[in-house]
């Protein structure tokens, strides 16, 4: 079988859905079923699939698109340039790695989409008027004409059942959960960080309104002035720029801590491991997500977790993870569990949750193809 996984997408460094396709890759290099992978991914993405991702099989081979990096020539290409090239690589199956835009009757083989969240509708703080409109549309139009749709989580199928009923009868739909396996990658600091010898608060997210980065920022100043934490004691956000980042760093100013939260965007492999394992704690303080990556990750990796207690965090979580509540008293409520949290002796080791195993997830992704065709 050939699998096509489009993966061209805007971010100049690593991030979740890219991350998401190389995985993609990853899972299906494993199965004799499968005899070639084709990663279609913009020029200037190139190198860091290269870099980032370590493809060592031979089945997989990344085909780089040279076009314009703007919105409109990526989605002009994903109209008319991707039938186009995909008559030529003749796959078995398409794998959409994130929605966006196509006409169905321009692709002669099964397609298959990756369903991250329904933030366009949940969320359309995140995108702003009128772009949130036509995330909207591409969404819809994507979940229509795909053959089978793989959601990251069971709620994000409940919030894509909710948004669009008809599913349940029309569509192939399953949970598929992104694995994680960071078996031979061997951890190193990220260079920004190699002579800084301070203990460490984590968190993982693109700076957008659903992750609620500014209440941990007042959480942390909070924690400093009340002396609840060592005044040495730094603040990592790692994640791409996004719609809050102007807010967060002129909070970061107002509140005199400059010197103390770092951001840091566009990490290997290699650099998170190294920071999960080296933090005091993670903290996740989102109001949704469609199935959060970096939360598994830090559980897999035995960092001790405070996070939002919400329904995607309670599935993919575990119990060791301290839970706070967003009400009115979010600041409050979450400086309390970071103490708490930090207070804790937890004695873990290595997760090894079957459910986020590559062989698991492979399984269920040929499963979902060969239903297709």
């Amino acid at each position: 079988m050939h699998v096509l996984i489009p993966a061209l997408h805007r971010p100049i460094k690593p991030t979740g859905v890219c991350r998401h396709a190389a995985n993609l890759a990853h899972c299906l290099a494993d199965l004799d079923s499968v005899n070639r992978i084709t990663l279609l991914i913009g020029q200037w993405q190139t190198a860091y699939f290269e870099q980032s991702f370590q493809f060592e099989s031979s089945k997989v081979q990344l085909v780089s698109v040279d076009i314009k990096n703007s919105s409109l020539a990526r989605n002009w290409w994903f109209m008319f340039g991707l039938p186009q090239l995909s008559k030529q690589l003749k796959p078995d199956i398409i794998h959409m790695s994130f929605p966006f835009p196509f006409v169905r009757q321009w692709f002669e083989f099964p397609i298959v989409a990756t369903i991250h969240d329904l933030y366009p509708y949940e969320y359309p703080e995140n995108f702003g008027y009128p772009q949130v409109w036509f995330n909207q549309l591409f969404l819809r139009q994507c979940i229509k004409n795909s053959d089978g749709l793989s959601c990251v989580s069971k709620c994000t199928l409940e919030a894509l059942e909710q948004y669009f009923s008809e599913i349940k009868q029309t569509k192939q739909s399953e949970v598929i959960y992104n694995f994680v396996d960071f078996t031979g990658i061997s951890p190193k600091p990220p260079n920004q960080l190699k002579d800084d010898t301070a203990p460490f608060l984590l968190t993982v997210a693109q700076h957008r309104k659903n992750k609620n980065l500014d209440l941990l920022i007042q959480s942390y100043r909070d924690l400093l002035d009340n002396h609840s934490l060592p005044a040495e004691t730094k603040l990592i956000i790692v994640g791409s720029s996004g719609p809050e980042t102007e807010k967060l760093f002129d909070l970061v100013q107002t509140f005199k801590l400059k010197a103390k939260v770092t951001f840091l965007s566009g990490l290997g492999d290699e650099e998170l491991r190294w920071l999960y394992e080296h933090a005091e704690l993670f903290i996740i303080p989102s109001s949704t997500e469609g199935f959060c990556l970096p939360l598994v990750e830090a559980l897999t990796l035995t960092c001790s977790v405070v996070c939002s207690d919400i329904p995607i965090f309670r599935e993919v979580g575990s119990a060791d993870c301290s839970y706070f509540q967003l009400n009115k008293h979010s600041i409050r409520n979450l400086s309390q569990a970071i103490t708490y949290a930090l207070s804790k002796d937890i004695k873990k080791s290595v997760s090894s949750n079957q459910k986020f195993s590559k062989n698991k997830v492979s399984q269920k992704i040929i499963a979902l193809y060969n239903s297709m065709t």
